[in-house]
């Protein structure tokens, strides 16, 4: 938001210089990004008159011009601009002049023609293209041909001014406008603001007569009010109002259209301006836009309309993309007689989801998306009439089709001295507060020991006791708040036991090789076809989101391994073919009887290729028997003991072979193994890829049993290894278990070290051998005891699983 100085002296006094006022309104929340002085460095330039242009006689491109200054002696001045003729009034650098950019001019020869001077653009003159006419953007700026030669031109364009850029907060809309920082700089100073005039003299048929305004969605259009001129004579506006519209940004364009965007820039409010002849039956109606209607808008683009659009049309159709942009059918041309005026308020969110959506960001669309004064759409249609009047470019009908379906009772809000200097930590007295209210433009009240707060239509934003405070404090100056440091008594940071095992369970897995890796949240509703997860599951069900970034983006993850798997596939994509990496995060499940889902933390992890080679160890393959070690070391750090691996079949995301279920505590916690041939293939991931996923609530909960602890042995124990032929269907897991059960007392451990399938035993068999360690605690066990033992394990094995002894 550009701030014109001279332009907000009309509203109030300022009586401080231009830099304390920048940090006064910084200091007021109203931060001032920049001060600038447009004329600054430019010096002898003045307005010149061309008496007489004629051809170079060298150069076909160049003219020989000969410019009064208004003293001295005619310039000859060589140019090379094509839309200058003679009694135009020009910008004229006289010899010695100083231009923007620290340019000096000086008396040169131009193709053997001597140039006395230099005949200027805007853009030499500080001045942007986007504000100047047209014909003017890449040539010499045309002046006001009633102008006298000789003036300063940082006079007659307004560049003897002080320029503010503000950088507004979302929630100040109202002062996107000349009038809302004039309101802020009056309170700020004490001052009494000057409010623009709106009394008028009306002639005429009455509007009412005439226009008809029809609103079918109140939702979205919350008031529109319709003037009407008639008579109009369309032209260029004055002087005063576009040096004014180029100091906020603004490119004057005509009568008619500056007085618009002059209002806008004064008061907040856009406006439109329709040719009335143009709309049909003179109704305007507001609505949604309907299925396949399109519409040409002012910039000749044709655009589609989607159905949550709102438009204002007549019964023809569509005639403006409602406070966004408007219609070519109904612009105002020089052949416009009659103007219907446009005052709305429309939804922000409408406003900026359309605007979005087609690409098209303007001054309107952003003041309405912040908001406008709902109460403010009459008086600013009021001030668009005053103005016209004064630039006697028509006549104003009387009256207006006002339609106001959003009419609300104004909001009261109560504010409490004691909170007030609760929260501020500083007393300021309730008479002050409420003056510094009164001048915002509150209207307060005294309700005894609390103040009753009226908040005027353009501040939307206060609604809470906090809110009026707030404004009490930036406007009485957070620098007259007294330092003081934080009391009560202090207590040391510490995690809590959730928070600690979070971080043991990264510990842990980081130091086995994993990489911790963070993935999307949000993802797409693709992902579980790529990891096979079968059509009747649960996980298929996700949390969709009500506005999305993209398809890729549209639903919440109900598994952690497919983004696990995302991350493995590119990294392969780029030859890092040997990564592992974990995540702990969280996924989302649909509640039936919560508006929001649960949120379930989950540990998983995936790996392919093999572990980095040692200098004195190869890599180990990552492969099922490697994450089984991950898991059993995990569960050993965070002292978990009672849990088993179970064959696991029917996923489609694991391998049915070569998968095992995670139990402990009697429920299934979790699933590892490799993944499923046809998930590699998807995921373009090398053979035997293998993952893990844990729930991390159910670990969480049997983490932390006691551990058991045993006195060192004061006898020696005895070790035997038995070796047995058994089915290759039979799980070591089962045999280690009768192995305990009939291996006597004194048996210790239990340790299968060798897994043999070959040409020594039979077609469907393997050898399978066992370590066992035997100890007594109060003597040196003997061989008869142990042999005792191993024979009854034996006949055991050899009738539970028709186990052979291997000598």
């Amino acid at each position: 938001m550009r701030v014109s100085l001279k332009w907000l002296r009309e509203y109030v006094d300022i009586n401080v210089p231009a830099r304390e006022l920048a940090e006064l309104l910084t200091l007021a929340g109203l931060a001032v990004e920049g001060v600038r002085n447009p004329g600054e460095g430019i010096d002898r330039v003045c307005t010149g008159k061309i008496l007489g242009i004629e051809p170079h006689p060298n150069a076909d491109k160049l003219f020989i011009c000969r410019v009064t200054v208004g003293s001295g002696d005619d310039l000859q001045i060589v140019t090379g601009a094509t839309n200058v003729k003679p009694g135009h009034v020009v910008p004229v650098a006289l010899e010695g002049a100083r231009l923007a950019g620290g340019l000096v001019i000086k008396k040169a020869r131009l193709r053997g023609v001597e140039s006395r001077g230099m005949l200027c653009s805007g853009q030499e003159l500080g001045l942007d293209a986007g504000v100047m006419p047209p014909d003017q953007a890449h040539g010499i700026m045309l002046l006001d041909p009633d102008l006298p030669p000789g003036l300063d031109v940082k006079e007659v364009i307004g560049l003897n001014d002080t320029i503010f850029e503000l950088d507004l907060t979302p929630n100040r809309g109202d002062c996107m406008s000349m009038v809302g920082v004039a309101r802020e700089v009056a309170a700020l100073l004490g001052q009494k603001m000057r409010l623009p005039e709106t009394r008028l003299a009306e002639t005429g048929p009455g509007a009412g007569d005439e226009v008809r305004v029809e609103i079918e969605d109140p939702g979205l259009c919350g008031r529109y009010v319709a003037r009407l001129f008639r008579n109009i004579k369309i032209g260029p506006s004055p002087r005063w109002m576009q040096e004014r519209l180029r100091a906020a940004g603004v490119r004057p364009i005509s009568n008619i259209v500056d007085i618009t965007n002059y209002v806008m820039m004064e008061l907040g409010q856009p406006l439109h301006a329709f040719d009335y002849d143009t709309l049909k039956d003179g109704r305007i109606i507001v609505r949604r836009a309907r299925k396949g209607e399109v519409l040409v808008s002012l910039d000749g683009n044709e655009r589609k309309l989607a159905e949550d659009m709102l438009v204002i049309a007549d019964p023809g159709g569509p005639v403006a993309v409602a406070g966004v942009m408007g219609g070519l059918a109904t612009e105002v041309t020089k052949n416009t007689t009659t103007v219907l005026l446009e005052s709305a308020f429309f939804n922000p969110i409408s406003i900026r989801r359309t605007s979005r959506a087609l690409g098209l960001r303007s001054e309107s669309s952003s003041r309405f998306e912040k908001g406008v004064d709902i109460t403010g759409c009459r008086r600013a249609a009021d001030r668009a009439a005053r103005l016209l009047l004064d630039l006697a470019a028509g006549v104003v009908a009387p009256g207006a089709a006002d339609n106001y379906p959003g009419r609300a009772a104004p909001r009261t809000v109560i504010l409490r001295p004691e909170r007030l200097e609760h929260v501020l930590g500083v007393s300021v007295p309730p008479e002050e507060a409420a003056g510094i209210l009164r001048r915002l433009e509150f209207q307060v009240k005294d309700g005894g020991r609390k103040l009753l707060v009226t908040v005027p239509g353009h501040r939307a934003d206060v609604s809470l006791e906090e809110d009026l405070i707030e404004e009490v404090a930036r406007v009485y100056g957070y620098n007259r708040i007294p330092y003081t440091l934080p009391c009560g008594a202090t207590t040391r940071g510490t995690r809590t036991p959730r928070q600690a095992l979070e971080w043991t369970v990264r510990d842990c897995l980081a130091a086995l090789g994993l990489y911790e890796v963070v993935t999307y949240s949000f993802t797409s509703p693709a992902y579980l076809d790529k990891a096979g997860v079968p059509q009747d599951s649960p996980l298929r069900i996700p949390v969709r989101l009500q506005n999305p970034l993209s398809e890729d983006q549209s639903v919440m993850r109900t598994m952690l391994l497919p983004g696990l798997l995302e991350v493995l596939s590119r990294n392969a994509s780029r030859r890092v073919a040997d990564l592992a990496v974990f995540e702990l995060g969280k996924i989302f499940l649909p509640s039936r009887s919560e508006p929001l889902p649960v949120e379930k933390p989950v540990l998983a992890a995936a790996a392919a290729g093999k572990s980095p080679a040692g200098w004195n160890r190869p890599g180990q393959p990552y492969d099922y028997y490697y994450f089984k070690g991950v898991l059993e070391t995990l569960f050993d750090r965070v002292s978990i003991g009672d849990y088993t691996l179970e064959r696991k079949t029917g996923n489609g995301l694991f391998h049915p072979g070569k998968a095992a279920r995670v139990i402990a505590g009697g429920t299934e916690i979790g699933v590892v193994g490799e993944l499923h041939p046809d998930v590699l293939e998807n995921y373009d991931l090398a053979e035997g890829a293998v993952a893990m996923e844990v729930d991390f609530g159910a670990l969480a909960d049997l983490a932390g049993q006691p551990r058991k602890y045993r006195p060192l042995p004061r006898y020696p124990g005895m070790e035997r290894d038995l070796a047995v032929v058994v089915g290759r269907n039979v799980p070591a897991r089962d045999i280690i278990g009768v192995i305990r059960k009939f291996g006597g007392p004194y048996l210790r451990e239990v340790r299968l070290f060798d897994v043999y399938r070959g040409k020594q035993v039979r077609e469907g068999r393997q050898s399978m051998a066992f370590s066992l360690s035997f100890r007594a605690d109060d003597r040196t066990l003997t061989d008869e005891e142990i042999s005792g033992h191993m024979a009854a394990v034996a006949e055991a094995l050899a009738g539970e699983f028709g186990a052979e002894l291997r000598s």
